[in-house]
């Protein structure tokens, strides 16, 4: 099986847009219609300070005073329908900037919530989920698989090319690790709203110092609740202690955050113990003792139907007025021996066991399931389900700042909550669009069963009260891209993959050298600027506080200034002989004999034909290459060379827009297929608008590399 979507005519196209820039931290963009907030990108916006105690400590702690805000760029749009009528009142308190509707970033988590303190949503948030990275030593690597019943090679997604895929990965110290938290968190408490709150997922090798973190910045009393959810029953790859578990913790804003109170299924241990059945009724009860430990004076303390509670050092849990009462209603058991009467509890009247610390009864996602995704972290919908409906109320905007694959989002949308994801990861957004469109073409698709059955009003008009679902809040999303990031690469990542290609040994304990290659220390040079005399100064004056270190030293660079190779010249002329100390040489992965194919990356490729026929547009893609998808099989091959007969087994989605105006990519039709083993569609046929217009065709491979294609009739 497999879904194709044809959203409604959407809203007319914003203003062009202007030119983006292409360094890692591009200079303030000009104003102009596109991008949000209006005012300047340079504008500070003031984080209040960390007041709690204890304050944990570490190498280069910094607070965070201010940070600055970017405008974030309109990528795409996803229109489903209108906000429904029975939701339309949450959206009264939402900022002017953004149309009502989820949001969905592109970008370093820290720049966009600085994007949307600016935009007007501080204090508006009223639950925050965060699975951040646990600085746990795995390498987050999405598997993915070409389509077909026969596409059995596998491709590792995330390292095909650096100015695409970023990834966090356990590439930083400690230090650096709590600083990224820290930072994070002191600014996810301003967007709180006073009955807001704040679930953070863990696991046990950071969640002692993450907690002390949310002692500094909430403030010991703010923690609600630790939850332990046991995720698994054993684990094959565990040495010593099976660790089956991971951590939430529940921190409030204030003590009058939302809770609404879940309940579980009570244990066959405990409903084995209502096995008395009521004479009058035949209701199935257990009895429980009336009587607390403790003396006490009044009418509690007194005897009652010949029954003295001080006798057994007791006292009753009401006066004897409401027990007798109690017995007039049939709800006292009097023991057939003659002992102590009873409370009786009904089993039908059991509504379950209120949530307690330790959850064993969410299980995660598994190979089978519907919900996977194939993301390496993905959590699953139960676990979200129970959070978020137990912090929050329909209408409440959820923040999701580490988006992953969505299942924040996607839960949200299902619960008729508005929502607002960011990820640094675009594999990361793809999947989640892709996942919330599903969502919202069923929502759609309910609610015109709903008005076929006979329910009156409109399309989303449905009463709301005849089921226990709420409506949705929103039936539309738009994508945004903040600071340029599908032009940036991230440190971070750019070092994992340089290691990885040239072969360099990673070495986690230093703070300066990213690893060796051999007996030669190697320094990465970020990426975002070519190798400078600056970069080598700093190398020189790391070299000069460790003065017993004499190995050579290798540095890696994207590009390389005329004075940086003459430093290098200059300094290596000093250093003569096979047993001169820290001799510096160079890789320079453009030009490099042996690694210069690491940045190599040729774009997706596609031949669409478009043509008008009357009132209809028939659009077929002929063909489609994707060279990173044919690279990575050629590495996996060794000697064989790859054969894809069908080019639709590269392809993930195709989306459409009928009237591309060169700004916003309108989602008209998605053509998404539902599993792994089906294939896009390839050939449309879809409504043309009226008078001339351009056709845009986007095609996403299975790398999660985009090729746009646009023809004018």
């Amino acid at each position: 099986m497999k879904r194709t979507s044809k959203a409604p005519p959407r809203a007319p196209a914003p203003a062009k847009k202007h030119k983006t820039p292409t360094r890692a931290r591009p200079a303030p963009a000009p104003a102009g219609p596109s991008t949000l907030p209006p005012t300047p990108v340079t504008t500070p916006v003031e984080v209040s300070s960390a007041k709690g105690r204890p304050m944990l400590v570490w190498v280069g702690k910094r607070p965070l005073t201010h940070v600055t805000a970017f405008p974030a760029q309109h990528v795409e749009q996803f229109v489903g329908g209108e906000v429904p009528t029975e939701s339309r009142l949450y959206w009264t308190d939402w900022p002017a900037t953004y149309q009502p509707g989820g949001l969905l970033f592109h970008g370093d988590n820290k720049e966009v919530l600085a994007h949307l303190l600016a935009s007007g949503f501080r204090g508006k948030v009223n639950l925050i989920y965060i699975d951040p990275p646990f600085d746990s030593g795995a390498d987050y690597v999405r598997k993915v698989s070409l389509r077909g019943a026969t596409g059995s090679a596998k491709v590792d997604g995330e390292n095909y090319t650096l100015g695409e895929q970023i990834q966090y990965t356990d590439i930083w110290a400690n230090d650096n690790y709590l600083q990224f938290m820290y930072e994070r968190l002191l600014l996810l408490k301003e967007f709180l709203a006073p009955t807001g709150s704040l679930w953070l997922h863990c696991d046990y090798r950071k969640n002692h110092q993450l907690r002390s973190l949310l002692d500094e910045v909430f403030g010991a009393e703010a923690l609600q609740g630790e939850v332990i959810w046991k995720r698994t029953s054993a684990r094959s790859d565990s040495h010593g202690i099976n660790h089956i578990h991971d951590t939430l913790f529940y921190v409030a804003r204030s003590s009058n955050a939302v809770w609404n109170q879940q309940t579980t299924p009570y244990s066959a241990e405990y409903l084995d113990r209502f096995s008395q059945t009521d004479p009058l009724t035949g209701r199935k009860f257990q009895g429980t003792d009336l009587t607390a430990r403790g003396l006490r004076a009044g009418a509690t303390g007194v005897e009652w139907r010949g029954f003295d509670p001080g006798s057994k050092g007791n006292h009753w849990l009401k006066t004897p007025i409401k027990l007798d009462r109690l017995d007039q209603q049939g709800l006292i058991y009097w023991p057939p021996s003659g002992g102590w009467p009873r409370l009786k509890h009904f089993l039908d009247a059991a509504e379950g066991l209120p949530l307690q610390s330790i959850w064993s009864d969410v299980f995660v996602v598994n190979s089978q399931a519907e919900e996977r995704t194939d993301y390496p972290t993905q959590k699953p919908e139960t676990l979200l389900n129970r959070i978020i409906v137990s912090s929050s109320n329909p209408g409440d905007i959820v923040l999701d700042c580490f988006i992953g694959s969505g299942t924040t989002a996607a839960v949200a949308q299902k619960l008729g909550r508005r929502w607002i994801g960011c990820d640094i990861n675009k594999g990361a957004v793809q999947t989640t669009a892709k996942g919330l469109q599903a969502v919202i073409r069923e929502q759609v698709e309910e609610w015109t069963r709903k008005k076929s059955q006979g329910t009156q009003g409109s399309l989303l008009d449905a009463d709301p009260q005849a089921d226990s679902q709420p409506p949705p809040a929103q039936l539309s999303f738009s994508t945004w891209r903040v600071n340029d990031y599908d032009l940036q690469i991230q440190h971070n990542e750019a070092v994992n993959l340089a290691c990885e290609h040239i072969g360099v040994q990673r070495t986690r304990t230093d703070g300066f050298f990213d690893g060796v290659l051999g007996r030669k220390l190697v320094k990465i040079v970020p990426f975002d600027h070519p190798l400078s005399p600056a970069d080598l100064e700093e190398l020189r004056r790391e070299l000069e506080g460790r003065p017993d270190e004499d190995r050579e030293i290798t540095v890696v660079c994207l590009g390389m200034e005329i004075a940086a190779r003459s430093w290098v010249d200059d300094w290596n002329r000093l250093r003569k002989g096979k047993s001169a100390a820290n001799r510096i040489h160079i890789i320079e992965l453009r030009t490099d004999a042996q690694y210069g194919r690491f940045i190599r990356h040729e774009p997706c490729e596609a031949r669409v034909t478009v043509e008008r026929r009357g009132d209809r547009l028939s659009i077929a893609i002929d063909e489609f290459l994707s060279p990173a998808i044919l690279e990575r099989l050629r590495q996996q091959a060794g000697v064989l060379q790859p054969s894809i007969d069908d080019w639709r087994a590269m392809v993930d989605c195709v989306m459409i827009d009928t009237a591309w105006t060169g700004e916003v990519f309108n989602v008209v039709l998605a053509d998404v297929p539902e599993r792994k083993s089906d294939l896009v569609e390839g050939r449309y046929d879809l409504p043309a608008p009226v008078g001339e217009t351009t056709v845009a065709v986007k095609i996403v491979d299975m790398l999660g590399e985009e090729v746009l294609v646009t023809k004018h009739v």
